[in-house]
């Protein structure tokens, strides 16, 4: 398992994560004496998709782990496949939105406040991306936890959630083409989704066709 888990690893040996060498920081993860954060080049845009990998080798969070428990919605009571979480290092899974009003433009960076069609909760957001109408947005709401009422935001009203991006953290990793119903770790109702696995890697997912109708 060491020798899986060094593989994984950047090979750069270069003492930042506090060990000699990765084989010896791989044996400290495994020993669950050192945290995956502790190698500073994993979170890298060549790395990152090892993470939830070296996550299933370690038995921990992003592993699509067997649970005999359920998982059921708090709002609903409905039963849910898995709970998709944040890929590493990011506050929340990421939202694909489409604003109903072709006007709005914010700024990436900037913060929006929007109501997800179907749903009854605002949302507050901070934009990611903006490209040919849809919006890549980290869900960072209510707006106490932007720092008060004094942060600006635009108001861009009523959205479809297109699609959600995130990692397996508990139940199973579906197959691409399967329609699931999933938890969003970040959801404030606690309430199951459905969608279309459109594409999946390791433990990392792309649902779309984002439905709060569970049939």
């Amino acid at each position: 398992m060491t020798q899986e888990i060094t593989g994984l690893l950047p090979g750069y040996n270069c003492g930042e994560c506090g060990y000699r060498q990765c084989r010896d920081f791989a044996a400290a993860l495994l020993e669950g004496e050192a945290e995956l954060s502790g190698c500073p080049y994993l979170a890298s845009e060549k790395l990152a998709l090892n993470i939830p990998v070296i996550q299933q080798l370690l038995g921990g969070p992003g592993t699509g782990i067997k649970d005999s428990r359920p998982i059921i919605g708090v709002i609903d009571g409905l039963k849910a496949d898995f709970v998709l979480s944040p890929l590493f290092g990011e506050p929340s899974c990421r939202e694909d939105l489409h604003p109903f009003d072709p006007e709005v433009g914010p700024d990436v960076g900037g913060y929006v406040r929007y109501r997800p069609l179907g749903c009854p909760v605002t949302h507050f957001a901070r934009v990611l991306d903006m490209k040919r109408g849809i919006m890549t947005v980290h869900l960072v709401g209510p707006i106490h936890r932007l720092g008060g009422d004094d942060v600006a935001f635009e108001d861009i009203g009523l959205c479809l959630v297109v699609g959600f991006d995130g990692i397996v953290s508990k139940g199973r990793v579906p197959d691409v083409g399967q329609t699931v119903k999933f938890l969003p770790e970040h959801c404030m109702m606690q309430k199951v989704h459905s969608g279309v696995v459109v594409h999946s890697e390791s433990s990392r997912l792309r649902i779309e066709g984002i439905d709060l109708k569970v049939w």
